[in-house]
């Protein structure tokens, strides 16, 4: 059996990683290319055993906030041709959801997620790396936006947690990790260029 094609996709908080990823897997979906994807955030520690104000005073914006061993051994396992049992999070209760879903293994993997270039441990499963370069004004906007509409925030919790960690913790560990890309990716996730290139890479890897 053929490894499959991993793409690691990152970038700040609300830079386009996101959109970037959704265009690439709709592009082959409509072909009926089966293409998993894997989302970092998926991958925060529970945190059952804290009280909910413990739980919303976390930095969630350290490498050390992710399960990074979990996703390593599923990668692992998706590269061997196994199903993984996929987690998920919420971001209302601040800890992993009892269920999972069980993925099963694709001819391409994509991750999407801001510390997936900043863990080193994780670049060698890496075929590809991608940053998703956006200034930071315009990633705190949107990360606004989306806290408030999708996860109960208010604005002033947003700006807050922003100045305190999330901005600290990008000039620390999700910038310097852009040196490590094998690709930068400028205006976000609808750079057609950018998204024409990785598609032509991942069509010649099917093939």
């Amino acid at each position: 059996m053929q490894k499959p094609l991993i793409i690691a996709i990152s970038g700040a908080s609300g830079s386009g990683k996101s959109l970037f990823t959704e265009n690439l897997i709709n592009a082959f979906s409509e072909q009926g290319r089966p293409v998993q994807i894997l989302r970092e955030d998926h991958y925060y520690r529970a945190q059952d055993h804290l009280p909910m104000e413990a739980r919303e005073k976390n930095n969630y914006d350290h490498p050390n906030a992710f399960e990074h061993e979990l996703l390593k051994a599923h990668l692992g396992a998706l590269r061997n041709g196994e199903p993984i049992d996929y987690p998920h999070y919420c971001f209302k209760t601040h800890t992993r959801l009892p269920k999972t879903e069980r993925l099963q293994p694709a001819p391409v993997v994509i991750l999407e997620g801001i510390m997936l270039l900043a863990r080193v441990e994780l670049l060698p499963l890496y075929d590809v790396k991608i940053f998703i370069d956006t200034p930071l004004d315009i990633c705190l906007m949107r990360r606004m936006m989306r806290d408030v509409r999708d996860r109960g925030r208010t604005m002033e919790s947003v700006a807050k947690q922003y100045e305190q960690t999330v901005k600290p913790m990008y000039h620390q560990f999700i910038e310097p990790s852009r040196f490590t890309a094998d690709v930068v990716v400028t205006q976000g996730g609808k750079n057609q260029i950018a998204l024409d290139v990785i598609k032509s890479h991942i069509q010649q890897f099917i093939k």
